[in-house]
């Protein structure tokens, strides 16, 4: 069988666009209606899509005057949204720096069975000291102490998932005898960071361990997806900046013991679609001119550190940007934001015009056959397993994707025609994890 592209849909309010709320087609308040996401869960299934996607942070970030702001708590969504479709995976975005192994674990277990074996965990370690504010901290841990946090949390959260041998819950009405006390597990952890003694208090889930995905691209944050990551969700600008993240993933799991080909690489695209070429533009420029500058200006200067007096709509970054070792939030993305103003000599109005779409993601205007062909050129080319569909407009962009790009990626063999397996780890053709079985000596 050829190699076959993987694809997720990146669901964000009413499209990734951060103007996308003011079209006249838009909901503002679309993203609290359980309704709009079950129909956009549905036409993502349509389209055989391997899983949506849900970001999430746990703070309110910037000014609510930006763009619709707050949102549902995505384990709770998904799990609406669970009874409402029947194959597509579920990945929410969950905080190791401001959860606890025990409660989070039991959370993505109670997914993956309420699935049937769909649930995906994205691992991240929240940046920012707003957030570590609504926590007990006057400020956010050390990059690299929140990465280590992240590291033995998934290693008790993993133990805890293995916790129940499979057959533990026996059922045995006959003897009066539900489960085997020998099969289960105590977690018996203790560590830096956590100390946990118990069992899981949900028997072990459908996929053993739900899908683990990853979403930094610092130094750290691909330590951690090397050793742990099923997927990794990136963001790149070029060929040859995800060629080479690729690779170096790909190398990092084969020194981590693993292989690379269980290890799924795939960047975000932002894809305005038309008709014709023009009509795509058409539709990038529209949601151009709809972007507040004030607003923009503030989140820039924000992620660069800077003053926003230091910034000028007309005018090239300034020269004297912070280091990247300066900076504790983002890494890698503040990096791929000044390398992308740098080498296209972008004004500040035109960067904030390109990150208004996708926020560092690579955004693409053209026709579904020329949406299908960057998606194929950097699939063929060793940038990607697949795509991170980011719409700019929801649920229209999503649709178009859907029913015009995907039929084509079909035709020429790269994507499923239809679902084949059940659990999100089947389609990402990936093992089950054994589990430790300790009681069969």
């Amino acid at each position: 069988m050829t190699r076959q592209l993987h694809l997720n849909a990146f669901l964000m309010t009413v499209g990734h666009h951060e103007a996308a709320w003011r079209l006249p087609e838009s909901d503002p308040f679309a993203h609290l209606d359980v309704q709009h996401y079950v129909r956009l869960a549905r036409i993502a299934e349509r389209g055989k899509l391997d899983s949506l996607f849900l970001a999430d942070s746990p703070v309110l970030w910037n000014s609510v005057g930006h763009r619709p702001s707050g949102g549902l708590e995505p384990t709770v969504l998904l799990t609406a949204l669970a009874g409402a479709t029947e194959r597509i995976g579920l990945i929410a975005t969950a905080s190791t720096s401001y959860n606890e192994p025990y409660n989070l674990a039991r959370r993505f277990a109670s997914l993956d069975h309420v699935s049937g074996g769909r649930a995906g965990w994205n691992v991240v370690t929240t940046a920012g000291p707003d957030a570590a504010r609504n926590f007990n901290l006057d400020d956010q841990p050390a990059h690299r102490d929140r990465y280590a946090r992240a590291a033995e949390f998934v290693d008790v959260s993993r133990k805890l998932w293995d916790s129940w041998e499979d057959d533990a819950a026996l059922g045995d009405k006959a003897n009066g005898v539900w489960g085997d006390d020998t099969k289960i597990h105590p977690a018996g952890h203790t560590g830096e960071y956590f100390q946990v003694a118990g069992a899981l208090n949900v028997p072990r889930s459908p996929q053993g361990h739900p899908l683990l995905v990853q979403a930094g691209s610092s130094e750290d944050g691909k330590a951690l997806a090397a050793r742990y990551a099923d997927a990794v969700f990136t963001a790149q600008q070029t060929l040859e900046d995800a060629q080479a993240f690729y690779a170096d993933l790909k190398r990092r799991a084969l020194a981590e013991g693993r292989d690379p080909d269980t290890v799924k690489i795939l960047p975000g695209i932002v894809p305005a679609i038309g008709s014709t070429q023009a009509e795509a533009l058409a539709l990038e420029e529209e949601l151009e001119q709809l972007i507040k500058p004030e607003y923009a200006l503030r989140q820039l200067a924000q992620t660069l550190k800077l003053d926003p007096s230091a910034l000028h709509l007309d005018r090239e970054l300034p020269d004297d940007l912070p280091d990247e070792d300066e900076i504790e939030a983002a890494k890698s993305r503040y990096t791929l934001i000044v390398e992308l103003a740098r080498r296209e000599r972008l004004t500040v109005r035109q960067l904030i015009g390109r990150l208004g779409g996708g926020r560092g993601h690579r955004t693409f205007a053209g026709t579904p056959e020329q949406v299908a062909d960057a998606i194929q050129h950097w699939f063929d080319n060793g940038a990607a397993d697949g795509f991170n569909i980011m719409a700019p407009v929801l649920p229209s962009g999503l649709e178009v994707f859907v029913d015009q790009v995907v039929p084509i990626l079909q035709r020429r063999g790269l994507f499923r025609t239809e679902y084949t397996t059940r659990t999100l780890r089947d389609h990402y053709g990936l093992p089950r994890p054994a589990g430790v079985l300790k009681s069969s000596v």
